[in-house]
C-alpha cells in the first residue's frame, strides 16, 4: 500500500490525552501520609512461590506486598469484599493514570461501579521511571500467564501460571467450584514488574525486575477488600515465566491498621453516580 501525498501531514497531528483528569476525584495524600505514621500490623500472608494467596483488608485500612526472600513479581486481583462483580479495572486505571502506576495513583473499580478501590500510598521503586528501553514497573498492561495462552503457544498445559494460581486461590477463599471461581479472575496489576513495548514492533516486553528484598509497594483500601497475590512463576521475569525453570521467592502481604481518629473526614467512596438509563 502506497502512501497518499498527505501522509506526513496526518502523522504530525498532535496528540490529545483521552481523558483529561483536572477533575477526577483525588486523594488526600496529606491525610493518609498522617495516617501512615500511626499504623500498627493486624495480619500478614504469605504467598509461597509458583503459587496465590488470598488476603481481605478492612476500608480505611492499608496493606502492603514486600519482597522477602528475592527478586519476584506479583499478580495482584482485588475484588469488592462483599460483591465479587465489581473489581479492579486494569484499563480504565490505564487510561485515568498510566501504563505504569505508582504513588497517588488509584486502583478504580469495574462499570458500573468505577470508584477507587485502593489508593497507592508508597512504592519504594518510585525511583525507577523509565529506562532507555521504555521499561518502568507496576504495569497495568499485561493481562496475566494463563493456560490457554500456554496451549496456544506452546500445545502443553501448565497450571501454575498466575491466572490458575489466582483461581486456585479464590475458590479455596470462597469455598467455590474453580470453574465459578474462574469467572471472577480478571487483569491485574502485575506489581514490581518491568514492561514496557519495543520501539520497532511495539510488542509487549518485560524485563528482570528491579525489586530486592526488602522493597514493598503500600496501599489504601478505600472499601473493603478481598484480594488475591500469584508469586508468578516468572520469578524477576528476566527470561520467561510460565516455568518451574526461573528462580522464583515467597512475597508477603501485610495489613496495618491506623490509629483512632488519624483519618478524620474521610469516608468511603461512593459508587458512580450515572442512573444506568443509557439513553433510554
Amino acid at each position: 500500500m502506497s502512501e497518499p501525498r498527505d501522509a506526513a501531514d496526518r502523522r504530525a497531528k498532535p496528540p490529545v490525552v483521552c481523558y483529561p483528569v483536572e477533575t477526577l476525584p483525588r486523594p488526600d495524600m496529606a491525610l493518609l501520609e498522617r495516617a501512615r505514621g500511626t499504623l500498627t500490623g493486624i495480619s500478614e500472608v504469605i504467598v509461597p512461590p509458583r503459587d496465590a494467596r488470598t488476603f481481605e483488608v478492612p476500608a480505611g485500612h492499608f496493606f502492603r506486598i514486600v519482597s522477602i526472600e528475592g527478586p519476584q513479581v506479583g499478580d495482584l486481583n482485588l475484588w469488592n469484599a462483599h460483591d465479587l462483580s465489581e473489581r479492579f479495572f486494569s484499563g480504565k486505571t490505564r487510561a485515568l493514570h498510566a501504563t505504569h502506576v505508582t504513588t497517588g495513583n488509584r486502583l478504580w473499580s469495574t462499570l458500573p461501579n468505577l470508584r477507587p478501590l485502593a489508593t497507592i500510598t508508597h512504592d519504594t521503586l518510585g525511583w525507577y521511571g523509565f529506562d532507555a528501553d521504555g521499561g518502568g514497573v507496576h504495569d497495568v498492561v499485561g493481562t496475566r500467564c494463563d493456560p490457554y495462552t500456554h496451549r496456544l503457544l506452546s500445545g502443553g498445559d501448565y497450571h501454575y501460571c498466575c491466572h490458575s494460581n489466582l483461581t486456585r486461590a479464590l475458590a479455596a477463599a470462597r469455598g467455590m467450584d474453580v470453574r465459578d471461581a474462574e469467572m471472577h479472575v480478571h487483569d491485574v496489576l502485575n506489581v514490581f514488574m518491568c514492561t514496557g513495548f519495543t520501539r520497532d514492533t511495539h510488542q509487549y516486553f518485560m524485563k528482570a525486575s528491579p525489586v530486592r528484598p526488602g522493597d514493598y509497594i503500600e496501599f489504601f483500601a478505600e472499601i473493603d477488600l478481598l484480594g488475591a497475590l500469584s508469586a508468578c512463576p516468572g520469578g524477576d521475569c528476566g527470561s520467561e515465566h510460565s516455568s518451574d525453570a526461573a528462580a522464583c521467592h515467597p512475597l508477603k502481604v501485610e495489613v496495618f491498621q491506623p490509629a483512632d481518629g488519624s483519618l478524620k473526614g474521610w469516608q468511603p467512596p461512593p459508587r458512580n453516580a450515572y442512573p444506568r438509563t443509557h439513553g433510554l
